[in-house]
């Protein structure tokens, strides 16, 4: 090796200590700038170092800068999603002498957002190098979670817990004049002597193989966050005429006249619409509060998420009645642009006209890596007991329990607590509420009194010295 061979591996090695040593860490813009400063024979070998520190792909930094990356052969790359309304526009760069691309933007610290590659112009490809991907309507598109991005356990099959029953059955509508499967589920422990409260979900096949909804069915009754239900899953045959178009009429009276009717023949349910709800996502949302405004004697809870919502609607939550009706609506700031003034024209209303509602805008796409994030709040605003042990996100020792008597909530581990402490409490959104040191009842115990004002589901955080750990609660 001659003296230049050896001086130029020595500024490389100094460049790779300097870029990749948590001492002099640089910020990827700096990695990029000073990578641009090397000979191009030199810039794949400081890459695949590059790669290999990354703990998790893509790279982010700051809560909200997010580098998206691909390595590989292409002419051209840019990529697609939720942030750009599925338009592939945003172009990747690729540093040259390199199989090295990538894209840098800004989000929310808590989105969470589908994603796909298109490499050439035509090939839509998950990104191969993140492993979290969301099942859709269309197949799987990559996840990004951003650093305060909560997952939602509540959707994770255990094993541990007793589970409800699923059966499905061939369903002629006499209305519609056509067939379709129906699936009902019914709560562990089911007894005709007892009666249970019931929901419908419309795009019911999608809930049940998109958005986990049994599991989530599961383990809300296993934690005593809701009451045992029924639910029913009914999938659309002619989905936008159904929904929202000419068969709408039609597909309510199916609803309305024929599938409620066998569900409280068959099942032992409750027959008051104040114990019946029915939820949808996007037109599924829309049929649901049709179903909710004209119907509101069957109906007396209504879901809809990320939902379209049609002038019949709103004429008549405007031109009626008051009705005895309780909605949760929701949307994404990442969402179908022309749902998002929509849903919050829609919030407004409801305000106006003095309606119970709860309204939450998410930094979330169109998705139903949105939607089943949010089931477990719906039911238990809907179902909900007041008292749930809840299973946090992080820590599998650490059980929270909301005790509405004392307003209090209490924290209890399978290992001695060690201080400090500190409880915080956020909503939805991610917004600070409040914070406290929580008092130490026993060696495995801590108990917080939480203020009054302070109410629905939030997301708890516990710290300890030991342990730390997240999860939604109903506080009430």
């Amino acid at each position: 090796m001659n003296i230049n061979q050896w001086a130029w591996k020595k500024t490389v090695l100094i460049f790779c200590l300097f870029i990749f040593n948590p001492v002099y860490s640089q910020n990827f813009q700096s990695f990029i700038n000073r990578i641009s400063l090397l000979p191009e024979s030199s810039r794949q070998a400081i890459v695949d170092s590059f790669i290999l520190a990354q703990p998790r792909f893509p790279v982010t930094e700051s809560d909200s800068l997010c580098h998206f990356i691909f390595t590989g052969s292409a002419q051209q790359l840019s990529m697609a999603g939720d942030a750009t309304n599925w338009n592939p526009s945003q172009s990747l760069l690729h540093v040259s002498g390199t199989n090295f691309w990538y894209r840098s933007e800004v989000y929310e610290s808590d989105a969470r957002l589908d994603y796909k590659f298109i490499v050439n112009g035509s090939n839509w490809i998950l990104d191969p190098r993140n492993p979290y991907t969301c099942a859709g309507g269309f197949g799987a598109n990559s996840e990004l979670r951003m650093p305060d991005y909560i997952l939602p356990t509540e959707v994770i099959y255990n094993a541990g817990i007793a589970h409800g029953s699923v059966f499905d059955t061939n369903f002629f509508s006499t209305n519609l004049q056509n067939s379709r499967k129906i699936w009902v589920y019914t709560p562990p422990g089911y007894s005709p002597q007892q009666q249970y409260p019931s929901i419908y979900f419309h795009d019911g096949d999608g809930y049940l193989a998109l958005a986990s909804i049994k599991n989530v069915l599961d383990n809300l009754i296993s934690e005593n966050r809701i009451k045992p239900i029924i639910a029913v899953f009914i999938p659309p045959v002619n989905r936008t005429d159904e929904y929202a178009g000419s068969q709408q009429n039609a597909f309510t009276k199916f609803i309305t006249e024929e599938v409620v009717s066998w569900v409280d023949g068959r099942f032992s349910t409750v027959k008051e619409a104040s114990q019946r709800a029915n939820m949808g996502a996007s037109n599924g949302g829309n049929i649901s509060l049709w179903l909710a405004v004209s119907h509101p004697e069957i109906f007396g809870l209504v879901a809809a998420q990320s939902s379209n919502i049609q002038n019949n609607i709103t004429t008549t939550l405007q031109n009626g009645g008051f009705l005895n009706l309780k909605f949760y609506i929701d949307i994404g700031t990442y969402d179908i642009p022309i749902l998002i003034p929509m849903v919050k024209n829609f919030k407004q209303q409801l305000e106006n006209l003095g309606y119970q509602y709860v309204y939450h805008e998410f930094h979330e796409g169109h998705s139903w890596g949105n939607w089943k994030a949010r089931q477990a709040e719906i039911l238990e605003y809907f179902f909900g007991t007041g008292s749930g042990i809840i299973q946090t996100s992080h820590q599998k020792s650490l059980q929270i329990q909301f005790d509405s008597a004392s307003n209090s909530i209490l924290i209890q581990s399978l290992e001695n607590l060690q201080a400090p402490f500190l409880l915080e409490i956020h909503n939805i959104q991610g917004q600070k509420l409040y914070s406290v040191s929580p008092e130490l009842i026993s060696q495995k115990i801590l108990k917080a009194k939480i203020p009054e004002n302070i109410h629905g589901i939030n997301i708890v955080r516990i710290t300890t010295k030991n342990q730390e750990a997240s999860t939604k609660i109903l506080l009430q």
